[in-house]
C-alpha cells in the first residue's frame, strides 16, 4: 500500500510538472503574465445538474433534430447501442464545457435557465402514444440503461453532482414535459449510485399507518415539493398544481402518477428531504 502511494505521488508530481510546463509555454505567447499562486476559496463547479430526456422519435430523426440549430443535448444514447471493439457507443453532440439547448424554460431548487448549469442526456425512446385510456409510455432497453448508468457515473463524479440534482426533464419543466416518463428506472439508477430514491423504512415512518391514497392538504404537499426542488408559484391553477405533483410521482411513485395529493406522496417527499438535506446547491 505504501509503495503504491509513493508511486501515485510521483506520477501526480510528474503530471503537475508537465501541466506547469504546458502552462508556461502557453504563457510565453501572451502579452501579459497571470499570477496563479493564490486561488480563491469562493468557487465551485458550473455544472450542477444532470437532466435525463427521451427523444420521442427514432434515433436517426433524433440525431438530425439534436444537431440542427434549434435544439441540442450533450449526449444521445440509442435504444440498442452498437458495439465497437466490444464497447457500447453513445453519441456526444456537445462538449461538456459548452452549453446545450436541452432544458428550455426550466427551474430547480430556485435556479432557472438550467441550460447554463446542466448536462443533458437524450435517450432514444418513442415517448408515449395517446390511447382511449390515456398515455401509453414505452420502456427503456437494459443495454441503453447500462450505457446511461456508466456515462452518468462519470459525469456525476467529475462535477460532484448531488443526488437531488439528477433530474427528469419533467421535474424541471413539469408544465410542459413528461420525459423520461413513468417507466424510466429511477430506483434502479439510484441503486447504482445515480440520483435520489426514498428509503422504504423512512417512507413507512412518515406514512404512519395511513392509507397511501388518503387525501392530504395540496398546498402543504406543494410546499414540501418546492423545498425539494420543484418550481411552485403562487396562484397556480388546479391543473398546474396537479402537473407538479404528477411530475414528482412519475419520478418517485410510478405506480400512480395521477397528480392527486395523497399521504404516500407526502411521506415520500418527507423521506427524501430527510435523506438529502439542502446544501444550498
Amino acid at each position: 500500500m505504501r509503495r503504491l502511494g509513493i508511486r501515485s505521488g510521483v506520477i501526480a508530481a510528474l503530471l503537475l510538472a508537465l501541466t506547469g510546463c504546458q502552462s508556461s509555454d502557453q504563457a510565453k505567447n501572451l502579452p501579459y503574465r497571470l499570477e496563479t499562486t493564490r486561488q480563491a476559496q469562493g468557487m465551485d463547479q458550473r455544472v450542477r445538474f444532470l437532466v435525463i430526456h427521451y427523444t420521442a422519435e427514432d434515433f436517426h430523426n433524433a440525431l438530425n433534430t439534436l444537431t440542427d440549430e434549434h435544439v441540442s443535448a450533450h449526449y444521445l444514447i440509442p435504444a440498442q447501442p452498437p458495439l465497437e471493439n466490444g464497447k457500447p457507443v453513445a453519441w456526444q453532440l456537445v462538449p461538456e464545457n459548452m452549453r446545450a439547448w436541452h432544458a428550455g424554460a426550466s427551474g430547480w431548487r430556485g435556479r432557472t435557465n438550467l441550460n447554463d448549469t446542466s448536462i443533458g442526456i437524450e435517450l432514444e425512446n418513442k415517448g408515449y402514444s395517446t390511447t382511449l385510456l390515456g398515455k401509453k409510455f414505452y420502456p427503456f432497453p437494459p443495454a441503453q440503461i447500462d450505457l446511461l448508468a456508466d456515462l452518468s457515473k462519470g459525469i456525476i463524479a467529475h462535477y460532484q453532482i448531488e443526488p437531488r440534482n439528477v433530474v427528469a426533464h419533467s421535474d424541471i419543466a413539469p408544465q410542459r414535459k413528461d420525459d423520461p416518463g413513468p417507466l424510466f428506472p429511477w430506483q434502479q439508477m439510484a441503486e447504482r449510485g445515480i440520483g435520489a430514491w426514498p428509503d422504504a423504512a423512512r417512507v413507512s415512518h412518515f406514512l404512519a399507518g395511513r392509507n397511501p391514497q388518503q387525501p392530504v392538504d395540496q398546498a402543504h404537499l406543494l410546499t414540501l415539493l418546492k423545498q425539494y426542488g420543484y418550481t411552485v408559484t403562487e396562484n397556480m391553477t388546479p391543473e398546474q398544481a396537479r402537473r407538479v405533483i404528477s411530475a414528482f410521482q412519475m419520478h418517485f411513485r410510478q405506480s400512480d402518477y395521477r397528480g392527486n395529493a395523497d399521504a404516500q406522496s407526502e411521506a415520500i417527499v418527507l423521506a427524501l428531504l430527510q435523506q438529502f438535506p439542502d446544501s444550498n446547491n
